[in-house]
């Protein structure tokens, strides 16, 4: 059952989801208002509905690094990394935003993702020396973008001396990563993403300060936007099909040089030897119908579906954009529309739908993939032409 956050009570707000484990709110009344302080690193926002897990115990970063795919075995205190959990076959599972402190190892993670994490974490203990624990209930989220010469708008938590601020790592290619993006300057260097942890039983005295004038605040269809315009891909983006070369991860989350952990030799197969079958684009959408896809929204092109909508929403500068996955073999300028519906005036559903057209903005390339370049070797009795 949902709980409301108590950012819920500051004046214009409108809640968001009522499906998240907390409802948190969408906007406070102008969401390209609220864009423009978010980006230009004067609001924070409510991420109270994210989940957090511990993990204690003096063998939890080497435990951490054997089970995913970033290298977090020496992560230093008050320093921040992004992993994930793979399945067997390589498919992304769970999208770790990760910082230590020297005595704690804390995994924030997305809302509805802390409890199945933490239970799987707890079966793979064996005889490590780790605790594992769903601390969603005593720990919650604010965020912020903190572009350079900007300072932090809320305390973090310290409760072991290090204060508790994951910095996004998405804004360069990390130490043992890949970028699949053909670009010079890539987006995500202007999303300089900051997430804090305070105590979530602090959060009304936080809310009672905000609407004293402590800081502006934003809501979550703002730093969604500022999202999707970085190309950044999150947990909402998956499907039980996704790898990360589809949506660029290598770029912050995958060391491709480090040891042993599940799904790694899918990683280490399509990245050398062969294509992610899919690609993630950024869609320029026609405002004219003033409609945005829902995520899972259909991507036709001649009247072929070839790929879904993840997530959508209206930028300040770019105006209506979407993130979408898409068959690798779609022409780069291919002519592409996307399904939408039509709400009612009270924006409940009528069941009807318009067509939107959308030009794609090649996030990773049709090409990614294959970096060994090692030469195909015909198979036996095969005939060459």
């Amino acid at each position: 059952m949902s709980t409301e956050s108590p950012f819920l009570t500051l004046p214009g707000a409108v809640a968001g989801s009522p499906d998240a484990p907390v409802i948190t709110a969408a906007h406070y009344g102008d969401p390209v208002s609220e864009q423009r302080m978010l980006a230009a690193g004067r609001a924070i926002v409510d991420l109270s509905d994210r989940g957090v897990v511990t993990v204690t115990g003096e063998d939890r970063l080497r435990w951490l690094d054997s089970l995913t795919s970033q290298a977090v075995g020496q992560l230093a205190p008050g320093a921040s990394a992004e992993t994930l959990l793979l399945d067997p076959q390589g498919h992304l599972e769970h999208s770790i935003r990760l910082m230590d402190d020297g005595t704690t190892a804390w995994l924030l993670v997305d809302g509805g993702q802390a409890a199945p994490l933490a239970a799987w974490l707890d079966r793979m203990r064996f005889m490590m020396r780790v605790e594992v624990a769903d601390a969603s209930a005593d720990w919650a989220t604010v965020g912020q973008l903190q572009p350079s010469g900007s300072s932090l708008l809320v305390s973090a938590a310290a409760p072991n001396g290090v204060p508790l601020v994951w910095h996004d790592p998405w804004g360069s290619v990390q130490p043992g990563g890949w970028q699949y993006a053909g670009v010079e300057t890539h987006p995500g260097a202007e999303f300089p993403a900051v997430e804090l942890l305070v105590p979530r039983g602090s959060l009304p005295g936080l809310v009672a300060g905000l609407g004293a004038g402590l800081a502006h605040v934003a809501g979550s269809l703002a730093l969604e936007a500022l999202r999707i315009a970085a190309w950044r891909p999150r947990q909402t983006d998956l499907d039980e099909r996704s790898i990360p070369h589809e949506l660029d991860w290598l770029r912050s989350a995958v060391h491709l040089s480090k040891g042993c952990y599940r799904g790694q030799e899918t990683v280490a197969k399509v990245h050398n030897l062969g294509h992610p079958p899919r690609r993630l684009v950024m869609l320029h959408l026609d405002g004219t119908l003033s409609l945005l896809p829902a995520p899972g929204s259909p991507v036709r092109s001649a009247g072929t579906e070839v790929g879904r909508v993840t997530a959508a929403a209206r930028h300040h500068d770019l105006g209506p954009i979407a993130l979408a996955v898409v068959k690798r073999s779609l022409a780069v300028d291919a002519p592409l529309v996307v399904t939408a519906e039509v709400p009612g005036a009270d924006g409940a559903p009528t069941g009807e739908t318009a067509e939107i057209a959308a030009a794609q903005e090649v996030v990773v390339p049709p090409e990614a993939g294959a970096t060994a370049g090692v030469p195909r070797i015909p198979r036996l009795g095969a005939v060459r032409r």
